[in-house]
């Protein structure tokens, strides 16, 4: 005849052998969580307590590569008013700065009133 007889297979596999199969899956999780998701989480969360902290006197990088310092925070609208040069005044929203270089000394209103 032309026709090969059909042996039976093997029976189906075990659930060792699923959990075999799976195990790189498993493994790779974790691995993605602490090297990817973890750091990401936490340079937006220091990203988000830089753009609070930005004050006037604070000078600045914007996303487009600006520079200049902050005049006026509005807060209410999330706008920070930025000089550029003399003269020279924009608005920047807020989450478009990527950088601030310096921080602003605070003001000491002791010095000042003790000079009147």
């Amino acid at each position: 005849m032309f026709v090969t007889p059909a042996f039976a297979q093997a029976a189906a596999p075990g659930a060792a052998d699923y959990l075999t199969s799976l195990m790189p899956i498993l493994l790779i999780i974790p691995i993605f969580y602490f090297l990817i998701i973890r750091p990401q989480q936490k340079r937006v969360k220091e990203q988000a307590n830089m753009l609070e902290a930005i004050r006037r006197n604070d000078t600045i990088v914007t996303s487009g590569g600006l520079v200049g310092k902050v005049v006026r925070v509005h807060e209410e609208a999330g706008e920070l008013e930025v000089e550029l040069a003399k003269d020279v005044r924009v608005k920047v929203v807020r989450s478009m700065v990527a950088d601030v270089r310096t921080k602003a000394e605070p003001v000491n209103d002791n010095k000042t009133a003790a000079k009147k």
